[in-house]
């Protein structure tokens, strides 16, 4: 215990311990804590869908009629009707053959890659690449090798030295990144994966509901749709809910539900989570969602903040406002927090040593008057 509680301190002392914060009530773009109101920039609900009527309803039909657990896993008896029409929503959401729902990001990053990857193969992520993906890598027992962050060429000289001495090879990015807010050059990394007989996998986690027509993400913005082999994304950001999906070939679909140890040991989603985001599906299939709009707001929120000096990253409706230093963080999260703004750090080792954050998401509850007091709360650099 004593080398826990020292470990507890350094992390204080280099302010890098995490707390866990209570807020006694959340809507979209608000947050209350300690019976203060918050503008909460802080959330991923992009769309403001966590408390969308559509989703609420189809939430509580579902509780009526299955109650508010699945009670087994999908291949005991916790498989419902309702675990299908999702997975068929989403494969034709996502132009894909067929399609497989986790609990989470995380259980699906962790379950897909050791699932399809071993000791004989090797797997090429984007040096950013999300720390789930970056444990389904670790739990497979390929080997790992980190591309530079959105370099295809680099990837290109590594797989010219290194796929020749692997069975299997795997090219891993995120379409949007979680803590930057940039995209990746999907079409380049897909030509590079294909040049040298790799799979290519894409979580749209932050893009799925935001990018491309209806929502459908950056791997249908670029016209890739049906080329890029596993297609991940989760429904408990823009759209509102939890879990999340695979979308790819019915073979791979199949195999995993075979050999994926997070899907096959974990208890089914409830029926109301799967209810919810059917129910969103179907906002952004009938134009309800707008992502568009969010991402012209976000732009025009980034060039106000550049246009007070501060160092300013992404192309997408996360805004990374880059300070340097943990202890620079941890001092203006504060001080918007004073002024009513939740704009929480991200320090290490959510991201690089030096490159502490804040990460503001903007979402489509946030008004105008929201945007206007935190550039002003925050002032210049």
């Amino acid at each position: 215990m004593e080398e826990l509680r020292e470990f507890l301190e350094e992390r204080e002392r280099q302010q890098l311990l995490r707390r866990l914060s209570p807020s006694e009530e959340r809507r979209p773009g608000l947050a209350t804590r300690g019976g203060r109101q918050y503008v909460d920039f802080s959330s991923n609900d992009y769309l403001g869908l966590s408390s969308h009527p559509a989703l609420v309803a189809a939430a509580k039909d579902a509780l009526d009629r299955y109650g508010v657990g699945a009670g087994a896993s999908r291949l005991m008896s916790g498989n419902l009707a309702i675990h299908h029409e999702l997975e068929e929503a989403v494969a034709s959401f996502k132009g894909a053959e067929s399609a497989l729902v986790f609990n989470s990001g995380y259980q699906a990053n962790t379950g897909i890659v050791p699932a399809l990857f071993g000791r004989h193969d090797v797997i090429l992520a984007d040096q950013l690449c999300h720390a789930s993906q970056l444990d389904g890598a670790l739990l497979s027992r390929a080997t790992l090798v980190r591309f530079r962050h959105n370099d295809p060429e680099h990837l290109s000289s590594l797989l010219e030295k290194r796929r020749g001495t692997f069975r299997k090879a795997l090219v891993m990015t995120e379409s949007v990144f979680s803590m930057d807010g940039d995209r990746a050059p999907l079409k380049l990394l897909l030509e590079t994966a294909r040049r040298h007989q790799c799979l290519f996998m894409v979580d749209e986690a932050h893009a799925t509901g935001v990018f491309g027509p209806q929502g459908r993400g950056c791997v249908e913005a670029e016209g890739l749709t049906g080329e890029v082999d596993l297609v991940m994304g989760t429904f408990s950001k823009a759209l509102g809910s939890f879990g999340a999906y695979l979308a790819a070939s019915r073979t791979v679909v199949e195999f995993l539900v075979n050999s994926a140890r997070s899907f096959i040991y974990s208890t089914a989603l409830p029926a109301p989570v799967i209810a919810a985001n059917l129910a969103a599906l179907r906002l952004c299939l009938e134009g309800e969602t707008h992502g568009e709009r969010l991402l012209a707001r976000s732009e025009e929120f980034r060039s106000a903040l550049r246009a007070k000096g501060w160092l300013v990253g992404g192309d997408s409706q996360i805004v990374p406002v880059v300070v340097g230093q943990s202890s620079r963080a941890v001092e203006l999260s504060g001080r918007l927090a004073g002024q009513g703004f939740l704009s929480l750090p991200v320090r290490p080792p959510t991201v690089p040593e030096g490159s502490a954050r804040l990460r503001f998401s903007l979402t489509a509850a946030h008004k105008d008057s929201h945007l206007k007091g935190v550039l002003e709360a925050l002032g210049a650099a």
